[in-house]
């Protein structure tokens, strides 16, 4: 059974997602989440506390999907796996990017939303860093870095426009990049 404050988290995401920053109160998360009225309240007292627990929620959500996608045994099997992950994120787990993406704009202004990404962050690059590592890429963590970032730019164009993107062509010039980037200065 999923407790009460899990389930606030769950519909502060929703919100977050579906409606944005404005759209986030801790009265209206307690009613997406039928909830009795200051359950919300009562488990984040501040609105900073709730985004702090969203951003870690969110990341406790994906950790999973995203760690068991990232054991490759060769670049396409990457390329593949990553093209997998951006399906997810943007069919299944679309309400969640979009939350995400919310966040990243208050980041630009709010530095405890900034260190709850940049924690979330840290914590994907985890997972990517050692599979880039052991496909023989010299920068990992360089490789994950621009991974990542490339990744942010298509969930917001394609958010933006409205349309699917595919991101296969960018995925194999940013591994096999970071490949021949290893393998031209190990000779």
């Amino acid at each position: 059974m999923t407790s009460n404050r899990e389930r606030a988290l769950a519909a502060a995401v929703d919100l977050l997602g579906t409606e944005g920053l404005r759209g986030l109160t801790h009265a209206r998360v307690d009613d997406r989440a039928d909830l009795p009225k200051g359950s919300t309240s009562n488990y984040f007292r501040s609105r900073a506390a709730l985004l702090d627990g969203v951003m870690d929620w969110m990341v406790r959500q994906e950790a999973p999907t995203v760690e068991a996608a990232l054991k490759p045994s060769s670049p396409e099997e990457l390329i593949n796996e990553l093209c997998r992950l951006y399906e997810f994120m943007t069919g299944p787990n679309v309400t969640t990017v979009k939350a995400r993406m919310v966040l990243w704009v208050e980041a630009a202004t709010n530095v405890q939303v900034r260190q709850a990404l940049l924690r979330g962050r840290a914590t994907m690059a985890s997972m990517l860093i050692p599979a880039l590592a052991g496909l023989g890429v010299r920068d990992p963590l360089a490789a994950s870095d621009t991974i990542g970032m490339c990744v942010q730019g298509l969930f917001l164009q394609q958010f933006a426009r409205d349309e699917a993107i595919d991101p296969r062509p960018l995925l194999e010039i940013i591994v096999r990049g970071a490949l021949a980037q290893g393998t031209a200065s190990g000779t």
